[in-house]
């Protein structure tokens, strides 16, 4: 509903869903289209947060050590479900079966109830009026939250949604995601500057 919200036909949403198999970025490319973002930039906020799944096939690539010829399909299935079911998992055949059984699952019932919100969107006519427009972000915070469990990252977090609200009076729809982005390099700047700085207790010395 949320793609059919943003302008998208049925088809155009599926296709989305089929290609990017990736919430966050599906999320961020129909919420810059859905505020007039040029397209263009919508996907390069998407590519942007699509980024960390290819730091996770890194290690998944070791772990799952799938032919030469499956990886390009194994690769459309790297999120963050399928790599949190397969390292928790203790030998390769048990890493193999629960990176398949989670992709396949996942995939199938994301295609299906995009599928069916595209539909359900269509039928009930002008989206704007149910409020449809609210459902991305408020999707999007929901997986997010979760995730910030350290001090770093709710600083990035912050840093990144001040930005956002700062720029976007002044900036094209779209361009405050991409430079959002800068939170997480800033942060991890400032975090390390602090850590070098921090004084060294001689050894031996009591505190």
């Amino acid at each position: 509903m949320t793609s059919a919200g943003s302008g998208l036909s049925v088809l155009q949403s599926c296709a989305l869903s089929l290609l990017v198999f990736t919430g966050a970025s599906q999320f961020a490319l129909v919420g810059a289209l859905a505020a007039g973002g040029n397209p263009f930039t919508a996907a390069a906020g998407a590519f942007f947060l699509g980024v960390r799944n290819a730091f996770y096939g890194l290690r998944l690539s070791q772990l799952l050590a799938l032919p030469r010829a499956v990886r390009p399909f194994a690769a459309h299935w790297v999120i963050d479900e399928t790599s949190a079911v397969s390292l928790a998992q203790p030998d390769r055949r048990s890493v193999r079966l629960g990176f398949t059984v989670t992709g396949l699952t996942l995939y199938v019932l994301w295609n299906v109830t995009t599928l069916l919100g595209a539909l359900g969107a269509e039928a009930i006519g002008d989206t704007d009026a149910w409020g449809i427009d609210a459902a991305g972000p408020a999707v999007f915070l929901a997986l997010l939250a979760p995730m910030l469990r350290t001090t770093t990252e709710r600083a990035v977090a912050g840093l990144a949604v001040l930005l956002m609200l700062g720029l976007l009076p002044v900036l094209p729809a779209g361009v405050p995601v991409l430079v959002a982005a800068l939170a997480a390099p800033a942060v991890l700047y400032v975090e390390g500057r602090r850590r070098g700085g921090a004084p060294n207790t001689p050894q031996g010395e009591n505190r």
